[in-house]
């Protein structure tokens, strides 16, 4: 079961190794993207609910 453990590591150890990670510029621009398009689509749903809101109660 060590053995399995051991190896198990190993190749957890050199696949990390293989991947191509982002820099940390391309990590901040994808974060702010992120971050930006949360906020409007944030805005445009609670502008969205106002508005059919303020039909509802027109309505009722």
């Amino acid at each position: 079961m060590v053995t399995n453990l051991r190896r198990y590591f190993e190749d957890s150890w050199a696949e990390l190794k293989k991947v191509a990670w982002p820099t940390r510029e391309t990590v901040i621009n994808l974060t702010l993207i992120v971050i930006g398009v949360s906020v409007a689509v944030g805005a445009y749903i609670a502008v969205l609910d106002l508005l059919l809101n303020t039909a509802l109660d027109q309505v009722l």
